[in-house]
C-alpha cells in the first residue's frame, strides 16, 4: 500500500504527488496525484480534481466542480459552478495550431453552470456549453450548445432541447 504523505494548505487538500503552482484554491477542494496545475489557474470551493489532470494558467474553475481523471484544460477555459467534466475530456484552445506559433489571445470557452461533459469528449475552442446542458461521451463539439440541450456524436448534434430538471430530484 502506498503511504504517500498529503499536504494540507489552508483548508484544501493537495496530494503529495500533485504538482500545483497556484495558491488560488478554494476551501474543501481536493487535488489528487499526478495533477499539474499552473500558477495562474483559479479553482473554487469544494472541487474534486482527480488524478492525471492538466490545468493551464488562464483557467477559471467555479465551485462544486468535478473534474475526472485525465482531463485537459488549456488557457481560456472557464468552468462555472456545479460543472462535471468526465474522464479524458479535452478542451482545445487554438483554432489553427502550429508548433511554436501562438495566437495573441486564446479564445474563451465557457462551460455554464450545471453542465456535464462526458468522458473523452472534445470541445473546440471559443464555444459556450449552455446551462444544464449535457455532452455525451466521445462527442466532438464544434458549435455552441444551447441551455438544457443534450448533444452527442461526431460532430455533436442536438438530440434533445431544453432538458431542465435536476437528476437528484428523481431519486
Amino acid at each position: 500500500m502506498n503511504k504517500t504523505k498529503t499536504k494540507f494548505k489552508n483548508k484544501y487538500f493537495l496530494h503529495s504527488l500533485s504538482d500545483v503552482h497556484t495558491s488560488k484554491i478554494g476551501d474543501k477542494t481536493k487535488i489528487w496525484q499526478f495533477c499539474v496545475v499552473l500558477e495562474g489557474a483559479k479553482i473554487g470551493k469544494n472541487c474534486n480534481i482527480c488524478s492525471h489532470c492538466f490545468i493551464e494558467n488562464n483557467v477559471t474553475i467555479g465551485n462544486n466542480v468535478t473534474i475526472k481523471n485525465g482531463a485537459f484544460l488549456f488557457d481560456g477555459i472557464v468552468l462555472e459552478d456545479n460543472v462535471f467534466i468526465g474522464p479524458g475530456a479535452t478542451f482545445l484552445n487554438d483554432k489553427n495550431p502550429r508548433s511554436k506559433v501562438y495566437p495573441p489571445n486564446f479564445p474563451k470557452t465557457i462551460i455554464r453552470e450545471g453542465a456535464s461533459i462526458g468522458g473523452a469528449a472534445v470541445i473546440f475552442p471559443g464555444l459556450t456549453i449552455g446551462k444544464d446542458a449535457m455532452v455525451g461521451a466521445g462527442a466532438v463539439v464544434t458549435k455552441d450548445v444551447p441551455d438544457g440541450s443534450v448533444v452527442y456524436g461526431n460532430p455533436a448534434k442536438i438530440m434533445y432541447k431544453k432538458l431542465f430538471f435536476k437528476f437528484a430530484k428523481l431519486f
